[in-house]
C-alpha cells in the first residue's frame, strides 16, 4: 500500500485531498474544522490513538477512493454477473454510505449559511430529490432487475431478456433524470465555487458533492454504455 499521508500532515490538508477522511476523523472525535491547521500527530497523541494504525486506515481509504473509478477490467467482455457485482459493491455501496452522510452536511450549511446564500435552499432541495430518486432506483436494480439479469445469464430465456430490456429502458430514463439533477446542482453551486467566507464544512460539502458527481458518472456509464447495450444487442440478435 502506498503511503500518501503522514502524521506530520495538517488535518485540514488531509481532508482537502481526501474528503472522505472527515468520516474517519469524526469517528475518532478529531476536530478537522477549527483544529484543521494542526498536524495529525498532535491530535492523535491528544486522543491517545495509535498513530501507525490510524495512518494505515487513512492510506487504505485513499487507495479505495483512488481505485473507485479505475479498473483494468474489460467490462465489455466480463460476464453480466461480474459486472453487476462490481456496480453494486463499488458504486451502489458508495451511494448507500455517502448519500445519508452528505444529507447532513447539505442541511448543516443551509442552516448556518442559508440566510446569506439563498442558493443553498435550492441545493438542499435538488440534493434530496437526487437522494430519494437514487435510493429508489438502486432498490429496483438490486431487488428486481439485476437478479433477473443473472437468471437470464444462466438460462438465456428470451422472455426474461424482453422483460430486462424493457426495464432497462426505464432505468435509462431514471439515469437521465438523475443526470439532470446533477447538472442543476453544478449550476446552482456555480461549478462548486466556494464563497470567500466558506468554512471547513462548507468546503467539505462541495468537495464531496463533486466526488459524488464523479462517481455517479462512472456508475451510470457502466450501465448505460456497457450493460444495457449488451443486453439490447442480444435481443436484437435473437429477434433477427
Amino acid at each position: 500500500m502506498q503511503t500518501i499521508f503522514e502524521s506530520s500532515n495538517k488535518i485540514g490538508d488531509i481532508v482537502k485531498r481526501l474528503p472522505k477522511a472527515s468520516d474517519l476523523f469524526k469517528q475518532n472525535r478529531i476536530d478537522f474544522c477549527c483544529g484543521g491547521n494542526r498536524p495529525l500527530s498532535e491530535a492523535l497523541q491528544e486522543k491517545n490513538i495509535d498513530e501507525g494504525a490510524f495512518l494505515n486506515q487513512l492510506n487504505q481509504l485513499y487507495e479505495e477512493m483512488k481505485n473507485l473509478n479505475s479498473s483494468d477490467r474489460d467490462w465489455e467482455q466480463a460476464p453480466y454477473g461480474e459486472l453487476i457485482d462490481h456496480v453494486v459493491s463499488t458504486h451502489h455501496a458508495f451511494l448507500h454510505q455517502e448519500l445519508p452522510e452528505l444529507s447532513g452536511y447539505v442541511t448543516k450549511i443551509l442552516r448556518v449559511h442559508g440566510p446569506n446564500h439563498s442558493e443553498l435552499a435550492q441545493l438542499h432541495k435538488l440534493f434530496h430529490e437526487l437522494k430519494m430518486d437514487m435510493e429508489q432506483h438502486m432498490i429496483k436494480e438490486e431487488e428486481v432487475i439485476f437478479p433477473l439479469i443473472k437468471e437470464y445469464e444462466k438460462d438465456h430465456s428470451e422472455d426474461k431478456l424482453n422483460t430486462i430490456v424493457t426495464a432497462n429502458r426505464e432505468l435509462d430514463e431514471e439515469h437521465k433524470a438523475s443526470g439532470n439533477l446533477l447538472e442543476q446542482i453544478r449550476q446552482v453551486t456555480n461549478d462548486f465555487t466556494l464563497p470567500e467566507e466558506a468554512c471547513a464544512t462548507y468546503t467539505l460539502t462541495f468537495k464531496r458533492l463533486e466526488a459524488l458527481e464523479s462517481d455517479m458518472f462512472q456508475h451510470i456509464h457502466l450501465e448505460n454504455n456497457i450493460l444495457f447495450p449488451r443486453l439490447e444487442n442480444e435481443l436484437t440478435i435473437l429477434v433477427d
